[in-house]
């Protein structure tokens, strides 16, 4: 059984912020990447334990987020930057997915150091149902036939993934405390806005991701989850917030007719959201269903 390992570091138990830990030259990046490449660690014990007998590690934060020197010696690694296209070096050739170090997406409520992509982003979505980084790769895997089995974050990013994927074992390690959107913040002001945090310690953080990595390989050998439903044609919507340059929100929108893949891989020019084009995606969101 083949599973491929997504990663990223503001799920991480122990990092705190967007300016001391995710960047580099950033005081605690270096001890950042330690700690996610840990929770890493503790995820492919558990998957091995279970049956996995191949386990690729993408390392999908932006900067980097992984320590070479402390990452397990049975797993491959590649680095997604640089433009690669998505849905990175994922292909139907593997079994599951798995998340660790996963953020909620943007202007979500009680999410810590939440965003989609950038700290620029309102909201993306498709057909009308709003996605994070997660939600983007968990349905690039499901149109690949890959299961999406696994998940450890934040309390709302394990909230958004049980409800995009019903049945995904997912670990909650630290909660945000802000319950607002931070919607109407520019970027540096919503960077502030999602760094009030509690955590469980990364040892105990590590047990845990063991424990439900191991239960999520195990119950995927004789449960059905893991696969979203996705119906073409598809329509992508980015709504990115005010900054240097953007004195008003901005809105692209791109379209593929036959494949998810296709239309996030689609980039379209962005421009001011007038007031009914802004109620109008608003309610899309709302009764937004992947057909």
């Amino acid at each position: 059984m083949k599973a491929y390992i997504e990663t990223d570091m503001e799920g991480v138990a122990g990092v705190l912020n967007f300016h001391e830990w995710t960047d580099r030259g950033a005081p605690y990046y270096e001890e950042g990447k330690e700690l996610l490449t840990l929770e890493v660690n503790a995820a492919v014990d558990g998957l091995l334990e279970g049956g996995a007998t191949e386990i690729h590690v993408s390392d999908g934060h932006g900067p980097g987020g992984i320590s070479i020197k402390l990452l397990d010696p049975r797993v491959e690694l590649s680095r997604v930057a640089g433009g690669l296209p998505w849905p990175g070096c994922l292909d139907g050739s593997y079994d599951f997915i798995v998340w660790v170090g996963q953020h909620a997406k943007a202007c979500t409520p009680y999410g810590h150091l939440c965003h989609t992509q950038s700290l620029a982003y309102i909201d993306e979505s498709v057909n009308g149902l709003s996605i994070g980084e997660f939600g983007g790769m968990g349905l690039c895997a499901s149109e690949l036939g890959v299961r999406a089995i696994f998940g450890s974050g934040d309390l709302a990013f394990t909230r958004e993934a049980q409800a995009l994927v019903p049945g995904i074992e997912t670990v909650a390690i630290k909660q945000g405390l802000k319950p607002g959107t931070g919607e109407n913040l520019d970027e540096e002001a919503y960077g502030r806005y999602v760094d009030s945090v509690r955590h469980l310690h990364p040892e105990r953080v590590r047990l845990l991701i063991r424990e439900g990595a191991l239960r999520a390989i195990r119950r995927a050998q004789t449960e059905d989850f893991g696969i979203i439903p996705i119906r073409p044609p598809f329509r992508r919507v980015i709504e990115l917030r005010p900054a240097t340059g953007r004195s008003r929100p901005t809105m692209a929108v791109m379209k593929h007719a036959t494949s998810f893949i296709g239309v996030m891989n689609t980039w379209g020019e962005f421009r001011p959201i007038g007031k009914r084009a802004g109620i109008t995606e608003r309610k899309r969101r709302i009764r937004g269903q992947i057909r």
